[in-house]
């Protein structure tokens, strides 16, 4: 509310389609390059919040009883996702990905110490066809989770998470493509906007390398987690029917 005696915290925007912001005033202040020069220095915290344990390639592996199983559809730019089923490759009761259907593996790594837990399933949508991507950012929980083709290049993905302090990883042939540390509780990063900006350039381009079709992968990634968005999801303790609040 703009109002007298309320603080002047107001955002000026010429187009409310394209969001275009013309000009921002904090406290009443028009902010400038030289009023943004005066905030004061924060210490970041949280620079501990990587407490998972190292993981290794058969921590990714799905037992299971059925090769038909629910998987998570992604739907592009949505955080809603469908609850589909598949019948998926499956041999000596461990099931498989397969690329032809755009299905590949997705898993929760808890990673704040407290129980070690690793969700396991599939997701439909990326378009992945090698490789891996992880994230620390995962709604709302913020365990870590994995995306990926290759259970080799899981592993190093969210092991790599674990040394730069949380962020983003894309891994493939055993190799580490590209990455943005997020070290504030693994979450925020501690450089300039401008740097972080440009840092997620090369890792959309190793995200693509993959054969990831999504736009924002990373965005999508976050919400995969994210247990109370219709209709499936994934948690460290595995799916979640989130139209009947069920683990399955």
């Amino acid at each position: 509310m703009i109002a007298p005696g309320r603080r002047a915290d107001i955002v000026l925007i010429g187009d409310l389609a394209q969001c275009d912001v013309r000009e921002v005033f904090s406290a009443g202040r028009r902010v400038d390059d030289a009023l943004f020069a005066t905030r004061e220095a924060i210490a970041p915290i949280g620079l501990s919040s990587m407490k998972a344990r190292p993981v290794s390639a058969e921590d990714f592996i799905a037992p299971a009883q059925s090769a038909v199983q629910p998987v998570i559809g992604v739907i592009p730019g949505q955080i809603i996702t469908q609850h589909l089923e598949a019948t998926l490759p499956f041999a000596d009761g461990v099931l498989d990905i397969d690329t032809e259907q755009d299905i590949v593996r997705v898993c929760v790594v808890e990673r704040h110490g407290r129980n070690g837990n690793i969700g396991r399933g599939f997701v439909k949508g990326f378009g992945m066809k090698r490789g891996a991507i992880a994230s620390s950012v995962g709604h709302d929980s913020h365990n870590i989770t994995v995306v990926g083709a290759d259970t080799r290049d899981m592993a190093l993905a969210v092991n790599r998470l674990g040394e730069i302090g949380g962020g983003f990883v894309v891994a493939c042939d055993g190799a580490v493509r590209a990455e943005l540390a997020l070290p504030v509780a693994g979450l925020m990063s501690d450089l300039p906007f401008e740097q972080v900006r440009d840092a997620l350039i090369p890792l959309r381009e190793a995200a693509r390398a993959l054969g990831v079709t999504l736009a924002e992968p990373f965005l999508q990634v976050a919400f995969l987690p994210l247990p109370v968005i219709p209709h499936l999801k994934i948690s460290d303790r595995g799916l979640v029917d989130v139209d009947r609040f069920a683990l399955i």
